[in-house]
């Protein structure tokens, strides 16, 4: 049994959400439909026209891409321009294009997490936030009998969490009153006569990125027809999620020694490095793809090299000047995401059992060649 595209894009989303995305980034599916069987996925860093090629020569369905095919509103869609002859080649052979960027960027476990532990950054910080999940406490209440059952459901759908502790809760005993009316088929009472039933009310955290897994869980495992449960926001914020990454190595090392570290770990030839290169390296941050403007927050957080791409001159001057070192292996070393994201759906498809493939495109999209 082949996933249907949506299974495959669900998937993917639960290890990069679309809602912890930058504001107005060009994410989701770009082009093409999900309402079809997947046999093959291609997953790759871009989508250009060699990558498209390969595509067809794998009888691929769908392409999931880091960096969008499709930036601003077409105002036409001429086929004899590049990127025209690139769309009717993926239309013409009914493969679809779906997109995650910067929500794999930001996501635990993404983009920025993949290339910290890398290079051996001990990941501790985000060099600027994006998004923070809003926080609900969940009141629900349940018989005696199930709420060991409904609790544990709950828990471990992902509630409860505080800081660095998991499964937190409160439980309280008390009675609950009732009268089924007609048309019901109470679990516990009869119909039109007051039943009083011991009863635990269970008190839970409940992050809103999970919130409906959770309230599915819940309903799942209660045996009430009608569950009784309330949910309240809270002012606590929950996890923060941001671009970047920023933390201590386990050991200093000169600049130069880091250098080489960045180009075997992130399979580049070639970087630009600024800075003295006999300089200690404590502390590093990472951001992948253009990331040369967030230098100052690399700095504040106390980190003595910056590992980012698309570095411009001022740029590099201004570090400079400010005594942080910057590494610059460029846009492509973002690469590192196609082994991990076909890892991660390898997992989940094989775990559910389907027989789709996942394959890891071959074509090198790096534009610049170095001399």
């Amino acid at each position: 049994m082949y996933a249907k595209g949506q299974t495959v894009v669900q998937m993917m989303e639960q290890l990069a959400p679309k809602h912890v995305a930058v504001p107005d980034d060009k994410i989701g599916l770009q082009l093409g439909t999900l309402q079809k069987e997947i046999k093959k996925v291609l997953v790759t860093l871009d989508v250009t026209e060699a990558v498209v090629d390969e595509a067809i020569a794998l009888k691929v369905d769908l392409i999931i891409a880091h960096h969008a095919i499709i930036f601003r509103p077409l105002a036409q869609l001429q086929t004899d321009t590049p990127a025209g002859r690139l769309y009717e080649k993926l239309i013409k052979n009914d493969i679809a294009v779906y997109i995650s960027h910067t929500n794999l960027d930001v996501t635990e476990g993404g983009m920025n997490d993949w290339m910290a532990e890398a290079l051996g950054i001990e990941a501790s910080d985000s060099l600027e936030n994006v998004h923070t999940d809003k926080l609900y406490k969940l009141v629900v209440f349940v018989p005696k009998s199930h709420h060991k059952q409904v609790l544990d459901a709950v828990l471990n759908a992902g509630a409860g969490a505080i800081g660095n502790y998991s499964h937190c809760s409160f439980n309280i005993e008390g009675y609950g009153t009732f009268v089924p009316q007609e048309g019901t088929d109470p679990f516990i009472g009869e119909q039109g006569k007051m039943e009083r039933t011991e009863e635990i009310r269970i008190e839970t955290v409940v992050p809103n990125s999970i919130r409906s897994k959770v309230i599915q869980a819940m309903l799942k495992n209660h045996p009430y027809e009608e569950v009784a449960y309330d949910l309240y926001p809270m002012d606590l914020k929950g996890r923060t999620l941001g671009l970047g990454r920023t933390g201590k190595l386990s050991e200093p090392v000169q600049l130069r020694e880091f250098v080489d570290r960045v180009k075997a770990a992130l399979k580049v030839d070639h970087v630009r490095v600024v800075g003295d290169l006999d300089r200690p390296v404590r502390k590093a941050a990472v951001l992948g793809g253009s990331g040369g403007r967030y230098w100052k927050q690399a700095q504040f957080r106390g980190a003595d090299v910056l590992v980012t791409g698309d570095v411009d001159f001022h740029t590099a001057q201004d570090a400079l000047a400010a005594g942080i070192a910057l590494i610059d292996p460029g846009h492509h070393a973002e690469k590192i995401m196609k082994d991990k994201v076909a890892a991660w759906l390898k997992d989940r498809l094989g775990e559910a059992k389907y027989q789709t493939e996942v394959h890891v495109s071959g074509v090198n999209t790096e534009p610049f060649q170095f001399m």
